[in-house]
């Protein structure tokens, strides 16, 4: 595992684990999953050096903050991992998020939460009152390092002045197919200190070679996702193809030469969901998967020329499918 080099109490892996599927049905794994599997994938994240744990109380309406805090008391505590989840930002004001941090510290089983999040920004609540909230949550305690999620990096930057110091982090969706960052907001959190978590680093698995349009996911997030839709599946061939070559080359998979190419930056912590120990494993390896700079460039090049259709133009054919799926 490599960890990324910050002035923080504790170390960030480049790659982390994220618990959006601990404790939420629309991932459909079952309770199996979360009195079980979850437990050990956690377990042996640790075991294979991983130290950054993601999760937020909208998350199974705080289930996975109670999932991730038992699997990590009985994995050895919580020493040495950064905890790190994100305030719900329905009516983000300053007690609302004084209470709120609180309430997760207490779901978690944590005295103090290592990164705390705002997940979204709110249009109405602006960041003066919420950083308020934010900046008291620090001052006693319960919260070290704050950040941000899905802020636009004006807004990251204004945030960081009504906080009053540094808002370590930006968790935003990057990777192959989500590269928005790379213009702007990753170079700037290179330049400073920041860090960008990345968030669906494998495009809810495109990325990962298993989906074609003969073989699309029928059910739950993925289902819902445009990225799935024939066309566009169609036109991910070339970066797909692309992505087998390359792993073939370092006897791994795409998924993990997908989360190479993110951490092959530097400042950029990736956290991949897990639905088993072997994945987890296999997310982890890729911290030590060493792409070559024509390989990064090749894949980026890839990426750009993959042009999805998405947004207002790929409603007509998911509503199509939700409706053949009926």
């Amino acid at each position: 595992m490599r960890y990324l080099e910050l002035d923080t109490a504790k170390r960030y892996s480049v790659i982390g684990l994220g618990t959006w599927q601990f404790g939420s049905r629309e991932w459909g794994y079952g309770a199996d999953y979360d009195q079980g599997e979850a437990a050990r994938i956690v377990a042996r994240a640790r075991e294979l050096g991983v130290t950054v744990f993601d999760t937020a109380e909208i998350y199974g309406f705080g289930r996975s903050e109670r999932i991730l805090g038992e699997a990590l008391r009985a994995s050895g505590g919580t020493d040495g991992v950064v905890v790190a989840t994100k305030v719900f930002p329905l009516w983000p004001t300053a007690a609302v998020v004084e209470q709120r941090g609180v309430a997760s510290a207490h779901r978690l089983g944590v005295k103090q939460i290592d990164l705390y999040q705002v997940h979204q920004p709110n249009p109405v609540i602006k960041d003066s009152t919420t950083m308020r909230g934010m900046r008291a949550l620090h001052d006693v305690g319960v919260v070290d390092q704050v950040g941000v999620s899905n802020y636009g990096l004006p807004r990251w930057r204004r945030a960081e002045i009504e906080y009053g110091g540094k808002v370590l982090s930006n968790q935003v969706q990057f990777s192959l197919v989500a590269r928005d960052p790379l213009a702007e907001m990753l170079p700037w959190a290179q330049r400073t200190g920041h860090v960008v978590i990345a968030y669906s680093p494998l495009g809810q698995g495109l990325l990962s070679g298993r989906y074609s349009a003969a073989n699309r996911p029928t059910s739950g997030v993925r289902a819902a996702n445009a990225l799935f839709l024939p066309e566009n599946l169609d036109a991910a061939r070339p970066l797909l193809d692309l992505l087998r070559d390359i792993a073939s080359a370092h006897d791994a998979t795409p998924s993990q030469i997908a989360l190479a190419w993110l951490v092959h930056m530097p400042n950029v912590v990736a956290i991949p969901g897990a639905s088993s120990v072997a994945q987890v494993e296999s997310n982890a390896a890729a911290a030590d998967i060493a792409l070559t700079d024509e390989q990064h460039a090749a894949l980026t090049a890839a990426a750009e020329a993959f042009r999805p259709t998405t947004g207002v133009s790929a409603l007509p054919a998911l509503v199509r499918g939700r409706l053949s799926r009926a």
